[in-house]
């Protein structure tokens, strides 16, 4: 189990904002079972859905940030449940980028590739690998999201969501494996020990004009589009 308890350059648990943060919550005081699922709670609702920079960067920086991805949220997610002794690993997939349509609509739709790099994090907690990928969507956000758009099938992708249950995904966590993507998977990468060892194997599949425009550009449409909704006001 060490290598999943080791600090690294993204997981960055010894950056003062995470020890404070650890420090005030007093997580460290916690059994495991409850370290994990408060530790989750507060990335998947204090940490907002939005679009960071890059997925690679350092765990310090999403905390910073105060909002984002899979891919970013499950390195900070892994940091701090690494920081107060608790076991994570990395899985990495693709998903389909049907999954983002109404987070980005248009042109920047079409351009945007087909494939987009999804990961999701897997804790050990009582002899047993849980899957932790229901931390990606703050609660404000999809309960919002619910109420504007009513599925008949249950079955919704859109907006960041891909699940066969959107009245009631499983996005809680109690000993058992929580979803809000899983539907969209499109391809396997497999298990890693690290964020900065998954990364260094793949990347966005982004051309340097592309990449540039989804840094400066892009992703402030997309986080504009998640804000319009998690602060929308909703009628009953």
């Amino acid at each position: 189990m060490k290598q999943y308890l080791k600090e690294t350059s993204l997981l960055d648990y010894n950056h003062q904002l995470i020890k404070n943060l650890i420090q005030e919550k007093e997580w460290s005081k916690l059994d495991n079972v409850e370290k994990v699922k408060q530790i989750y709670h507060f990335v998947r609702d204090e940490i907002q859905f939005g679009y960071n920079s890059s997925d690679s960067i350092p765990a310090s920086a999403v905390l910073e940030d105060g909002y984002g991805q899979c891919n970013t949220k499950a390195t900070l997610l892994m940091a701090l449940l690494r920081a107060v002794g608790v076991p994570t690993r990395l899985h990495g997939f693709t998903i389909n980028k049907s999954l983002q349509k109404g987070a980005i609509d248009g042109i920047w739709y079409k351009l945007s590739p087909q494939n987009i790099l999804h990961s999701w994090v897997e804790v050990y907690v009582n002899e047993n690998w849980f899957i932790l990928e229901g931390v990606i969507l703050d609660k404000l956000y999809l309960t919002n999201l619910q109420k504007m758009y009513k599925s008949t099938s249950n079955t919704f992708c859109g907006f960041g969501v891909f699940t066969e249950n959107f009245d009631n995904p499983p996005i809680d966590w109690n000993l058992n494996n929580t979803y809000i993507q899983d539907k969209g998977i499109n391809q396997d990468f497999g298990l890693f020990d690290s964020p900065d060892v998954f990364y260094s194997q793949h990347q966005q599949q982004l051309g340097f004009i592309q990449g540039i425009m989804f840094k400066n550009i892009v992703r402030q449409l997309m986080n504009k589009n998640v804000d319009k909704i998690r602060n929308a006001k909703i009628a009953e």
